[in-house]
């Protein structure tokens, strides 16, 4: 309570400052406050509170902005010589006081909203100038000045108040359509960054494996290389894009599980079978980050025996991933839990509730479902 009267102490400042003016001011017969008018007594009061309550509430940072405290002692000085001429002229709806007030409104709008104010301020200038054209043809040429006053009674005051809640809904879908373009560029640079995030450590294995092979002279090297290149030009070029063929996705996995098949001297048992439609669209570098894991927590950790076991399978308007391996219970790794943790964040930047991910262990064997809603 005490942080929060901390925050908003200007507001109440504010508030103090406006009862004590309203009251001099009506004291020295400055205003005169019509008692009947309830709503148009409240709406002006909430006005002029709000109005002086800013400088109090931003006075740290107007202490560092100096052309700004000067903007603000302007529109003050136009204020007061706005109520002066008013209160001279003693003409009910004076056109010079309502010109000046519209100009004070529209110097407040810059002040408060720069970038809105600059935006629209076109339509800003338009709308006024046609309120004020038109009022001035109601004051002017009515049947007479007495007809006017009875029954245009606030006709002013509405005009110019109209306009303020549908700039403030303007400005409220400004703001909501700026945080919603800050939070997909923020989801961007999220899945860029896990994208980056895809364990490297197998490129290097690779290259180490690849240049053993070039030592022996062994014909397995340009196979290897050429697999090595078409798997960095995929993770590289195809990884950026938001959605690839799922053949291609396949064709990487394959690379993979023969690249690791050529690095192992025993024997692994890796079986990935595949039923999916030509079109079938994923994105990409998913399913590689349960491939990685299931090798190096379960293929890397065993002497013999190791099994992968991977089946993708698509209809069209799902597609199912399921992969299983075995492990050593004895050798825990927190790394396995990580890149899982990636692929969560991943698939709810991709698939906002349109995917479900399952891991079951059991004994010595790992098995993860992933379900997801492409269409």
């Amino acid at each position: 309570m005490i942080k929060w009267l901390k925050q908003y102490k200007g507001f109440f400042i504010g508030l103090i400052v406006t009862c004590i003016l309203i009251e001099v001011l009506v004291a020295i017969d400055f205003i005169l406050i019509d008692k009947s008018e309830v709503a148009v007594n409240i709406l002006l009061f909430l006005f002029w509170w709000i109005i002086i309550s800013l400088p109090f509430h931003f006075s740290g940072y107007l202490k560092k902005k100096k052309k700004i405290v000067f903007r603000i002692i302007g529109l003050i000085s136009l204020l007061v010589f706005t109520l002066w001429i008013d209160s001279y002229l003693s003409i009910p709806d004076n056109p010079i006081s309502i010109f000046l007030i519209i100009t004070f409104w529209m110097g407040l709008l810059y002040l408060l909203a720069p970038i809105f104010f600059s935006k629209y301020r076109l339509y800003i200038l338009t709308l006024y100038i046609f309120l004020f054209s038109y009022w001035t043809y109601v004051r002017l040429f009515s049947e007479n000045f007495e007809h006017y006053l009875k029954f245009e009674k606030g006709f002013a005051f509405t005009l110019l108040v109209l306009p303020i809640p549908i700039f403030f809904i303007l400005w409220g879908y400004e703001q909501w359509k700026w945080l919603k373009s800050l939070k997909a560029d923020k989801a961007a640079a999220e899945l860029a960054l896990l994208k980056t995030q895809i364990n490297p450590h197998f490129f290097f294995n690779t290259l180490n494996n690849l240049y053993s092979l070039t030592v022996k002279h062994s014909d397995e090297a340009p196979k290897v290389i050429l697999m090595l290149s078409d798997m960095m030009r995929y993770t590289i070029y195809e990884g950026k894009k938001s959605f690839v063929p799922i053949q291609e996705e396949i064709k990487y996995l394959n690379n993979y599980i023969d690249l690791h098949r050529i690095r192992y001297h025993k024997k692994v048992n890796i079986n990935f079978e595949h039923d999916v439609g030509d079109d079938d669209q994923i994105a990409p570098l998913l399913f590689i980050i349960l491939l990685e894991n299931a090798i190096k927590h379960g293929v890397e950790s065993l002497s013999d025996g190791a099994y992968i076991k991977m089946n993708l399978v698509s209809n069209g308007k799902t597609m199912h991933f399921c992969i299983q391996n075995n492990f050593d219970p004895t050798i825990k790794s927190e790394e396995c839990g990580i890149g899982l943790e990636n692929l969560k964040r991943r698939l709810a930047l991709i698939y906002p509730e349109e995917y479900k991910l399952t891991v079951t262990e059991r004994n010595n064997t790992f098995k993860v479902d992933l379900n997801i809603n492409i269409k």
